[in-house]
């Protein structure tokens, strides 16, 4: 019985870590959206990927930064996918 209760609270947390780890990527697609509304150029989406990239091992090393780090790397995601859309028209 005990088992039972132990893995039912693990269960909870392991959901609410993934639930949370939406944010990582609901927040950058937020971003992409208004990246999209301010009419960026191809470059300046190069330059928000390249950005996105940069930033994302240097957050991997800050001690207080490395809990947000799906925020860059999801921005450069949102901005490659946002890139390929432009191309393909």
């Amino acid at each position: 019985m005990i088992l039972v209760i132990i893995i039912d609270m693990r269960d909870k947390i392991m959901l609410q870590r993934a639930l949370g780890s939406v944010w990582g990527m609901v927040l950058p697609g937020i971003i992409g959206v208004m990246l999209v509304l301010a009419g960026l150029s191809e470059n300046a989406l190069r330059t928000v990927i390249v950005l996105g990239l940069l930033l994302t091992p240097a957050m991997l090393y800050h001690k207080r930064l490395r809990h947000f780090i799906l925020l860059p790397s999801g921005v450069a995601l949102i901005g490659g996918m946002l890139l390929l859309l432009l191309n393909l028209k």
